[in-house]
């Protein structure tokens, strides 16, 4: 038997890196998956390559709009008859968001508090609204390193993780007596697609290259590497099972001993 057999999930930014990584190991375990993202193309693409048959579905929507961000809850519930798990992983931050506080634009710091803070808040709320009245649920967001410490030239991403943090805490004390569990985990810097498409303008803001941005990250860490996808998607896992009941309200480091905390 695995560890969220008969367990319905939902995972956003689940075609490729993290969240991908993790939705194929909620199936592992026994669960069944929705995974959503923009590209119907790439969600086609992660079926076919999960290859789980009706265990896993696509939902296609924009997390930036908070009716797609309904919608993906409202399909898994439709799709599967419930939602006991979500991973409201999507996020990230465009390159035109790479800035410090002094030159920051509105548009480029509203940009990435709705793909990080406000998907994940769309996300959540509508998935409560379903785990309240079932009396069971659990909820992990992705934050990361940088929600817990500061990094120059990337502001934006540092405000909406931290914010990810604060909406986790606060929910986990609302529903701690419901048998819903709220957690974030903090990913150090891990090379996913999005990393190897936005690190090098990021990397460029702080006057290196994107080998030296890698390198950087690796040597702030005590294993002196960064993470791989896998590392999270085994804390996911341990926090959407039932031996996890104890554990909410937490901000879980996945980052090789970066954060002081």
């Amino acid at each position: 038997m695995g560890q969220l057999d008969g367990r319905i999930a939902c995972v956003t930014g689940g075609t490729r890196g993290i969240g991908r990584a993790t939705a194929e190991a909620f199936l592992r375990e026994g669960a069944k998956v929705v995974v959503t993202g923009r590209s119907s193309e790439k969600g086609q693409r992660a079926l076919d390559e999960i290859d789980a048959g009706d265990n896993v579905h696509f939902i296609s929507g924009d997390v930036k709009r908070r009716e797609d961000c309904e919608a993906l809850i409202q399909g898994t519930v439709d799709k599967y008859g419930r939602i006991d798990i979500l991973f409201a992983n999507a996020g990230g931050v465009n390159n035109s968001s790479f800035a410090p506080v002094a030159e920051m634009s509105d548009e480029g710091m509203e940009d990435t508090l709705t793909w990080n803070f406000w998907h994940t808040f769309w996300t959540m709320r509508a998935a409560l609204n379903h785990m309240i009245p079932q009396q069971h649920g659990r909820i992990i967001a992705t934050s990361s390193v940088e929600g817990k410490v500061g990094k120059p030239g990337n502001s934006s991403y540092v405000v909406a993780k931290h914010a990810i943090n604060g909406l986790v805490k606060a929910a986990a004390h609302e529903v701690g007596t419901l048998g819903i569990t709220v957690n974030s985990v903090c990913p150090g810097l891990i090379e996913t697609d999005i990393v190897k498409e936005n690190g090098p303008d990021y990397a460029e803001s702080m006057g290196m290259t994107y080998e030296e941005l890698l390198d950087w990250f690796g040597k702030e860490s005590a294993i002196q590497r960064i993470n791989e996808v896998e590392d999270v998607a085994e804390v996911c896992v341990l926090l959407a099972s039932d031996v996890a009941a104890g554990i909410t309200g937490s901000l879980l480091s996945i980052d090789g001993g970066t954060s002081p905390y």
